[in-house]
């Protein structure tokens, strides 16, 4: 009980230091970014293989993805949060220009049309929207916000046609799995301002009923939960996906087949690589594997609500909140589809599945969590008690940051102040005679000072 006892106190202290959030969140999405990478390799060899002669096609896409969203995020981590309050707005409106684009220029894919194809390229404009609506939505409610308090009523008339309206869109393109991820977000934003549970109500009757008119009017939608609510007896029809990716689960045991051994991407998981990764993940890496994914989902989570609870600012408040249930929700929604708990929506796992549409909005709002992270109490102060960090002594190494090399502002005062020339000692020898104070100081006798006596 002692030793309990003190791994709990020690637990609650490191969870209470200034730079916990800060650490969790830059450490979660490293090692699910990693832990993607290495998925992606191994889930679409295969089929990378048959369709394009290349195994590692799909993964050096999304390592071109990484290399972009990496120093994204690293951008967003160092930008002030009047940046992110201004940039909800342009955002907003390419947001809505791109559904609007997708609509009459876009190219269905499986039931869904929600792609751009650009070329060699392909957007999915529905992604940055997410990020669109969290700093839209966030502005709009903190700049009504009086002494720390937002009155809900008041988001009612400019919050709710703005969602309306990306959901439409986002609906219109056939695509349910990211509306209900704006309806997520949406929901967070009424939660953290206060709104009382017959409005949550209200919401959510709306949101069951638009859903059941798209699975009603969609046949493949209502396949998919026929397939969802009879696995096993649709397994060669509409339930396909889900009974094999239940297979390759349960056939990972406790440790998994190893990396890369993995039976069902070859031909029999449908898009193995991105909706349905966490599946090859728990073939190949067991129980374990699954188990850590989710314990880095749930500490991601926990440090953005850490963020938005140990702050008084109404931006950073809703903002954190907002991108938690945002990335947490699609994490469960992706995971329950897996496993059977809920029926197939086809939105990927965040940080994890193929992808750059959803990779780098999603990488940009946590770069804009770290940012948040370094104003909690404390943290500023931690940040510059440890010195520039590794990217910036890195950049005073190859002469690129003047900045970085420098000693701190104290350390640099110190010195001015020793390297200062002293002032001289008041004399305190005995005073001689006039002769000599004269000749020390002209200005005792007047008569005798060479101005006064006119001599230039």
């Amino acid at each position: 009980m002692g030793w309990a006892a003190n791994q709990l106190a020690a637990l609650r202290e490191l969870l209470g230091r200034p730079l916990t959030s800060y650490h969790l969140v830059l450490g979660c999405s490293a090692l699910l970014l990693a832990l993607g990478l290495m998925m992606v390799l191994s889930a679409s060899s295969i089929a990378a293989l048959q369709e394009t002669g290349d195994p590692f096609y799909w993964f050096l896409k999304q390592v071109t993805s990484v290399a972009i969203g990496l120093p994204l995020m690293w951008v967003c981590s160092r930008l002030p949060q009047r940046f992110f309050r201004l940039a909800g707005y342009p955002l907003m409106g390419l947001a809505i220009l791109g559904l609007l684009m997708v609509i009459f220029l876009g190219q269905e894919v499986l039931g869904a049309q929600r792609w751009i194809i650009i070329g060699p390229f392909s957007v999915q404009p529905s992604e940055p929207a997410k990020l669109a609506l969290v700093l839209w939505g966030a502005d709009l409610l903190a700049a009504r916000a009086r002494g720390g308090r937002i009155e809900w009523r008041k988001l009612l008339i400019p919050l709710m046609p703005g969602v309306a309206l990306l959901a439409v869109l986002v609906m219109l393109g056939r695509d349910l799995g990211t509306t209900l991820v704006l309806m997520m977000i949406f929901l967070a934003l009424l939660w953290v301002v206060g709104a009382p549970v017959r409005l949550f109500g209200g919401m959510l009757a709306l949101l069951a009923l638009a859903t059941a008119t798209m699975i009603i009017v969609e046949p493949y939608r209502l396949g998919r939960l026929t397939g969802f609510m009879h696995v096993w007896e649709t397994a060669q029809d509409e339930g396909f996906q889900s009974a094999q990716g239940l297979m390759a689960i349960g056939s990972g045991g406790w440790f998994g087949l190893g990396l890369g051994a993995g039976r069902q991407k070859w031909n029999y998981v449908p898009h193995a690589e991105s909706d349905f990764i966490f599946s090859i993940l728990g073939e190949e890496l067991g129980l374990m594997g699954t188990l850590v994914v989710v314990a880095l989902f749930g500490l991601l989570g926990y440090a953005g609500l850490r963020i938005a609870m140990r702050t008084k600012d109404p931006f950073i408040r809703l903002s954190a909140a907002a991108v938690t249930a945002w990335i947490a929700g699609q994490a469960v929604v992706n995971i329950g589809a897996v496993i059977g708990v809920f029926p197939v929506t086809g939105i990927p796992l965040p940080l994890v599945s193929y992808g750059g549409s959803a990779l780098l909005p999603t990488l940009a709002a946590l770069g804009m969590l770290v940012s948040f992270a370094k104003r909690e109490p404390g943290a500023a102060e931690a940040l510059a008690a440890r010195g520039p960090g590794p990217v910036a002594r890195a950049l005073s190494w190859l002469g690129l940051n003047g900045r970085a090399g420098r000693r701190p502002a104290s350390s640099r005062a110190s010195a001015r102040r020793q390297a200062a020339p002293q002032p001289a000692r008041p004399r305190t020898a005995r005073r001689g005679t006039t002769e000599e104070r004269t000749r020390e100081n002209p200005r005792e006798h007047p008569r005798e000072h060479p101005r006064r006596q006119g001599v230039t």
